[in-house]
């Protein structure tokens, strides 16, 4: 009866722990025979995750690529337009030194009658040794001589005796003005002779209504007596310092 109910005691105990073992193996069979679908479940989602990947990675690079096209030709478009600012700022200098040239050679086309005279009779002064009663030119001293140059190109329009201006000489310049040489003691050219810049055309003397040897100087506007300007502002305004 002792062993008997020993017996019965264990034999539970063995059937639990059966049990409990025969169970865990069940769990984990099923466990096993589950994973393999929730590995293909999670498969699948990954798969599909993937595939939807790529689409909208293109997306993203094709928004990638047409930023980069826009600000691409946004960049030539400025360095275009830099290019030509600096071809318009390069020929805007040109010019300026084209302009500038220009006014160097009219001004270089002009040179002083006399060389080192000094003017000593400015343009309108007065008194009775001249007609108008006033000076109708300006005086270089120079003495008896002293070649006479004409101040620019042009052609010899008066050549000879001028009466109160002695022997003396007009010349028409291209710009439609006229210079006048008097009280020369020699003429060295011809009525109608085209001379040069800084040509010698006679030479200083005192003829005519003069108290001593100079170079009496006329601008005009004509190669007449009375069309006269001032000519220490012509010469000035051609670039001939005067001393």
């Amino acid at each position: 009866m002792a062993f008997t109910r020993v017996t019965g005691t264990i034999r539970p105990a063995h059937a639990v722990r059966m049990g409990t073992a025969a169970a865990a193996v069940a769990v984990g069979l099923a466990g096993t025979l589950a994973a393999p679908a929730a590995a293909a479940e999670f498969k699948n989602g990954f798969s599909e995750a993937v595939s939807l990947g790529p689409s909208l990675a293109g997306h993203v690079q094709a928004q990638a690529d047409a930023q980069q096209t826009a600000a691409e030709a946004k960049a030539a478009e400025a360095k275009k337009a830099a290019k030509a600012e600096k071809e318009a700022e390069k020929k805007a200098e040109a010019d300026r030194r084209s302009d500038r040239a220009d006014r160097s050679a009219a001004r270089a086309a002009f040179v002083a009658p006399v060389k080192g005279g000094n003017v000593t009779t400015p343009y309108k002064s007065g008194g009775a040794m001249w007609s108008s009663g006033k000076h109708s030119g300006i005086d270089f001293a120079a003495p008896t001589g002293t070649p006479v140059k004409s101040i620019g190109a042009g052609t010899v329009v008066t050549a000879g005796w001028g009466g109160a201006y002695g022997n003396n000489i007009v010349v028409k310049h291209a710009d439609g003005t006229f210079t006048q040489y008097g009280h020369l003691s020699k003429i060295g050219v011809t009525l109608g002779e085209q001379v040069g810049k800084g040509e010698e055309i006679g030479k200083v003397g005192s003829t005519g209504n003069s108290t001593g040897p100079h170079l009496h100087f006329e601008a005009r506007t004509s190669p007449a007596y009375g069309s006269d300007m001032d000519p220490v502002s012509y010469l000035r305004a051609k670039g001939v310092p005067l001393s």
